[in-house]
């Protein structure tokens, strides 16, 4: 893992973001949430409504690492970019189909002790496993098997347009120097320039229209934004740092202008609280504590396997005191723990592996059998 990635800002950002993400769908899912309601409605409607906006965080994030190994400098690098993509896919994937796997079986047991919303009527089907496999659920209209998977669908056709971008502005550099003897000359890289116009489309145009929540092009505002707060963490000098954090800061005050949304008010402010919090020292040093280190190494896989042990213990305490708040109440705390306890599982038996594509259509082939031997024995 790289320097920047284990960076102790980094890590915290993603424990502070996972944990929200949790809490949320604890208080949005399942009858422990509306016990919890009734006792404490003020907490519960702030988790559901505002928690969830923490998936902003992750794109911003996403976009940060991703540019970080793609166009550290901002100049397009890319030679193999079916390459990098595959090997993208094999690291989302492998984990994501593991935990999918642990929901398809939770689901079933609890089905017929847990009559709520949050548990799928039915086994999925062929055509919805397929369509999770291949993190095309969205795109093809297929009811997702566990909440949050959406978001894995998203960072991969983001990160294979961004590959793929960068891919063709290296080919078309490389055209124009041969073939005419031209160069790109300005205060931006083209890499950078093109970024940051597909930014402002995203943040203009396609994410104002929801019909567009299925496609990359919805959210590469926040991710975009990432990618601008690196280069102005890794600029040479201060004030062309300051010159990123102000595209950043124009960029979304006309799109917020246009149109107030929360969610890209908090991915500017992260992407722009990133810039003076990783060129300087002072945030890492407070940051740095290792607990925080270890739940933002593990986010992924908490992210990946929580709901599970949501609807787990939901069903357990529904069952066993269905109206007792403070048996609500530590079976949220008891979903979260258990949460992180098996996201670290994951994390160490599958995430932290090295896949390649190979095993990687391996681990989906096992999730479509894994949901079809399900629905048989079910």
């Amino acid at each position: 893992m790289s320097e920047t990635s284990r960076s102790a800002v980094i890590d915290a950002a993603k424990a502070v973001a996972c944990t929200a993400i949790v809490w949320h769908h604890l208080a949005f899912y399942g009858p422990m949430s509306d016990v919890m309601h009734e006792a404490m409605p003020g907490l519960i409607d702030w988790l559901v409504q505002y928690a969830r906006m923490a998936v902003q965080v992750f794109l911003v994030l996403g976009g940060y690492l991703a540019v970080s190994r793609l166009a550290p400098g901002g100049h397009a690098r890319e030679k193999h970019p079916l390459t990098r993509i595959g090997g993208r896919f094999g690291r989302l994937v492998v984990p994501y189909a593991a935990a999918l796997v642990i929901v398809i079986a939770v689901n079933a047991l609890v089905r017929p002790w847990l009559d709520d919303p949050a548990v799928a009527e039915t086994d999925p089907g062929l055509m919805q496993l397929v369509a999770h496999a291949l993190l095309l659920q969205g795109v093809l209209g297929q009811e997702s098997l566990s909440a949050g998977v959406w978001y894995v669908a998203i960072d991969f056709q983001l990160f294979a347009l961004l590959t793929l971008l960068l891919a063709g502005v290296h080919s078309l550099s490389l055209w124009a120097r041969g073939r005419m003897g031209w160069r790109w000359h300005g205060p931006m890289t083209l890499a950078q320039v093109l970024t940051v116009a597909l930014v402002a489309v995203s943040l203009f145009g396609f994410n104002r229209d929801s019909a567009w929540d299925v496609w990359a092009v919805y959210f590469f505002g926040a991710y975009g934004m990432g990618m601008l707060a690196y280069w102005g963490v890794h600029a040479a000098h201060r004030g062309r740092a300051w010159l990123w954090a102000a595209l950043i800061a124009v960029l979304a005050a006309l799109a917020l202008w246009m149109q107030w949304r929360d969610r890209i008010a908090l991915a500017a402010a992260t992407a722009l609280l990133l810039i003076p919090a990783l060129r300087g020292r002072r945030a890492q040093r407070w940051l740095d504590w290792a607990p925080l280190h270890f739940l933002g190494r593990i986010s992924y896989s908490v992210f990946l396997v929580h709901f599970a042990l949501c609807l787990l213990v939901n069903a357990l305490v529904s069952t066993a005191w269905p109206e007792s708040t403070a048996a609500a109440a530590l079976g949220m705390l008891a979903a979260w723990g258990l949460s992180v306890a098996c996201g670290w599982l994951l994390y160490e038996l599958v995430e932290r592996r090295a896949h390649n594509w190979r095993s990687s259509l391996r681990w989906q082939a096992g999730l479509v059998g894994a949901g079809l031997a399900t629905a048989l024995l079910s």
